[in-house]
């Protein structure tokens, strides 16, 4: 898989934040195919660290009422990958947020 189709936005809530003052642990929405191996190799190419940890969640849609047709519309799943980077390792886009 490309790397540049693997990581598809950062995910910055006040959670993830909270999260990356304590150790350097950053959130991204992958693509639904894409394997750890992936996902790690992304994220040394594109932003030049080293990786320590992968773990991936698949998030499940949510259900949501339309309410012009009133029928139940499923919002997609989609996959989140929680990187943890070696010591001394930062990614700069996610400084200041």
């Amino acid at each position: 898989m490309d790397i540049f189709y693997v990581i598809k936005e950062p995910l910055v809530t006040e959670k993830t934040a909270k999260e990356k003052t304590d150790i350097s642990e950053y959130h991204f929405k992958v693509d639904s195919d894409a394997t750890k191996i992936d996902i790690k190799r992304a994220v040394e190419a594109i932003f030049r660290v080293k990786v320590a940890d992968v773990r991936t969640i698949t998030v499940h849609g949510k259900a949501k009422r339309s309410t012009k047709t009133r029928r139940m519309i499923a919002a997609e799943n989609w996959k989140k990958a929680i990187v943890i980077l070696k010591k001394g390792n930062k990614i700069e886009l996610f400084e200041g947020v």
